[in-house]
């Protein structure tokens, strides 16, 4: 089981029990603004601002907050002048982190991301000094239920996918990261339901953890990173021996 789709995993079973949803709506409103401001608000044109507002209805985000959203990535309500940056990092035993965050005051941020690599067994490293271990994708997640895995694949390899696999209740589409508009309105043209579409980046190579105690470490950690007002997304280089994983499962 690979790192990125075992850490997908968790952050969607993690989903599905987050009560905080102040700090949900916040990020759901920070992919939103991103790519108003980077496509525009028409939908039938910029499909990665049609898929974050289907994602924060899916959380049940009120569309008031939605159409702020919006009108503040398209400059309408004053834009947020946020940075895109990526910050890199060691936990423990080693294990590569990237953390793609979206931030107002980048001061702020890299201070309180450096503390929490601190006080949790790692440290934050210089740009450049994990990213090199891991590569763009687009990663599609689809709903396996009504789906022919035959059929989706002929489709998914027609619209310029490179690989498609089961991972339980869904089918994760993987592609080069420029194919991601083609597939993604590909799809939406077939009535292809789709549960999360992202650009994410996969490891090439991972560390397998084979200690209880230090795959707790390490989930908490990258849990912390989520966690993080600022943290859009959270990658890290590591497997789950099959031993450790089943007894972090057995005390969820």
């Amino acid at each position: 089981m690979a790192g990125h789709s075992h850490w997908a995993g968790i952050k969607h079973k993690k989903a599905l029990i987050d009560q905080k949803r102040g700090k949900l709506f916040s990020k759901l409103a920070k992919h939103i603004i991103t790519a108003a401001r980077n496509g525009g608000a028409d939908l039938e044109m910029n499909l990665k601002l049609k898929y974050a507002i289907d994602k924060a209805k899916a959380a049940n985000m009120p569309n008031d907050n939605i159409d702020r959203a919006v009108k503040r990535g398209t400059g309408e309500l004053g834009a947020g002048n946020f940075a895109e940056v990526v910050y890199e990092g060691y936990g423990p035993g080693g294990v590569a982190i990237l953390l793609e965050v979206l931030t107002d005051n980048k001061n702020r941020t890299v201070g309180e991301l450096r503390n929490i690599f601190d006080k949790r067994g790692g440290n934050m490293g210089d740009s450049g000094c994990v990213s090199y271990l891991f590569e763009k994708k687009a990663f599609f997640n689809i709903p396996r239920e009504g789906q022919d895995e035959d059929g989706l694949l002929e489709i998914a390899l027609e619209l310029g996918a490179d690989n498609l696999e089961e991972r339980g209740d869904f089918f994760e589409v993987t592609a080069p990261p420029d194919m991601f508009d083609a597939i993604l309105k590909g799809l939406d043209e077939k009535k292809v339901p789709i549960e999360t579409s992202e650009l994410m980046m996969d490891p090439t190579t991972t560390i397998t953890i084979d200690q209880v105690e230090q795959g707790k470490k390490m989930i908490t950690l990258l849990e912390i990173f989520e966690d993080h007002d600022d943290v859009q997304n959270v990658y890290a280089n590591f497997e789950l021996a099959e031993d450790v994983l089943k007894a972090l499962e057995e005390e969820e």
